[in-house]
């Protein structure tokens, strides 16, 4: 099947971009310098991530807000303008269709969903959000690192300012564009939407600027897994719920009027077998996806759902889908590599702390 190119294509092959498929699309995985060094470079100054493959939605309405809180566990109708959430969609087996955000907007919703769940998304969404748009006209970048907020505030003062989780309509140098201060790395940052004819030249305006270099797919799974935050497709699927993954937090108390309610509630009062957890790796090597885990007796207690070097910890680390029985950390668990015995041991997330501006 033929890959779909990003709007900035041309730019990421003139920057000398490794591109790689994924979820349909041809994305930069690296860039000359590498994996880790744009890993390092994003927690010290500032990356320039391309993210124009997620899908981009809105809908006009006073009832749009309490539509979409009706298909998940969260509190979307109390968003303010200007205030966003992320959230999941639930499926009536408590399994998670999407995890998305959804920022409230002035006239309704804008929503950010993840690239290989776009279409179905959509297709679900339209039925109980009437009026959506799919604004496949417009680009996604983010800018994240502790020099994103000098740059943004060289061109939008206003867009500076924002908390976490808190978006605006702003101009930067003159093109329109959506701004939430959000991201998926851990560190500040802030995700910019723009149209599709403005967004090669704002993004050579922005990786002009004096610490800022761009950053591929590569870095950005490290940057998330560091930050021990989920991937759709690993740490949460159709079948796995958001309290096994962890995500309580997200559930609004009191509210019981979503998809596959009754198994979420239920777990969230009486607990779950399974949780999400993190692990340390005693070693150098990386344990990848899918590496069963067993206790000390040999028994099987999990399996990892994303595992990978840590730049930052200079350390492999994984997280791990796991019996609560062995999710206390400090716990001591073993797998394989390659047929050799690797022991690995439960730790709390996030790996690094956040450094997001609340």
């Amino acid at each position: 099947m033929m890959l779909k190119t990003l709007p900035l294509n041309l730019l990421h092959l003139e920057l000398g971009a490794k591109m790689a498929p994924f979820a349909g699309y041809a994305m930069p995985l690296h860039y000359g310098a590498g994996i880790i060094r744009e890993h390092l470079h994003c927690r010290n100054h500032a990356g320039f991530f391309d993210i124009s493959h997620m899908g981009q939605f809105s809908v006009d309405g006073d009832d749009a807000a309490g539509a979409l809180e009706r298909l998940t566990p969260s509190d979307i109708s109390g968003l303010r303008p200007g205030f966003q959430k992320y959230t999941v969609l639930t499926l009536d087996n408590g399994g998670v269709l999407d995890d998305i955000i959804a920022s409230r907007t002035a006239s309704g919703l804008f929503l950010i969903v993840n690239a290989a769940c776009k279409d179905k998304d959509f297709a679900y969404l339209r039925q109980h959000l009437r009026g959506l748009r799919d604004l496949q006209n417009r680009a996604l970048f983010a800018l994240q690192g502790p020099k994103a907020e000098a740059v943004i505030k060289k061109f939008s003062p206003a867009a500076a300012s924002l908390k976490f989780m808190h978006s605006c309509q702003t101009e930067l140098d003159g093109s329109a564009c959506f701004i939430s201060r959000s991201g998926y790395t851990g560190e500040d940052g802030f995700e910019i939407s723009v149209g599709i004819a403005d967004a090669e030249r704002l993004a050579r305006l922005l990786l002009a600027e004096d610490g800022v270099a761009p950053v591929g797919l590569g870095a950005r799974d490290t940057l998330r897994l560091e930050a021990g935050l989920c991937l759709y497709g690993h740490e949460l699927n159709e079948t796995i719920t958001p309290v096994e993954a962890g995500l309580n937090w997200i559930i609004k108390k009191g509210h019981d009027r979503f998809p596959g309610a009754e198994k979420i509630l239920a777990q969230l009062r009486d607990g779950t077998d399974l949780i999400r957890a993190g692990l340390i790796v005693e070693g150098k090597a990386p344990i990848r996806e899918g590496a069963p885990l067993s206790n000390d007796k040999g028994q099987a207690v999990g399996h990892v759902t994303s595992g990978s070097f840590a730049p930052s910890l200079g350390k492999p680390v994984a997280l791990a889908r796991l019996d609560k029985a062995y999710a206390a950390a400090g716990t001591r668990l073993f797998t394989e590599v390659r047929g050799r015995e690797v022991a690995l041991s439960v730790t709390t997330l996030p790996f690094i702390p956040h450094r997001y501006r609340r």
